[in-house]
């Protein structure tokens, strides 16, 4: 699975990344690819948890379907693929 994330940061700060498609799951980390890194297992834990929680997920979207939200203006995009093979190294 490809997840689009949003990443930013504000002067004096780490690099925050959020998943619009999932509310409630954030990250952080000093550079980017430390910032996705752990992304990838917040994903993970998320999806963990909301399977263990009985919820539902829908696919993962394009990143498009996001840039008219105002909670990402000035973000910078990406994406985080997630392995589910059971691990999440």
């Amino acid at each position: 699975m490809k997840y689009p994330v949003a990443i930013h940061k504000d002067q004096d700060s780490c690099f925050g990344v959020s998943v619009p498609d999932l509310p409630g799951c954030f990250s952080a980390g000093e550079t980017i690819d430390e910032a996705l890194s752990n992304t990838q297992d917040a994903i993970f834990d998320h999806l963990e948890i909301l399977a263990e929680e009985g919820k539902s997920v829908s696919e993962p979207s394009e990143i498009e379907k996001h840039y008219d939200n105002p909670d990402y203006a000035q973000a910078l995009w990406a994406h985080v693929t997630l392995i589910c093979n059971g691990s999440h190294t």
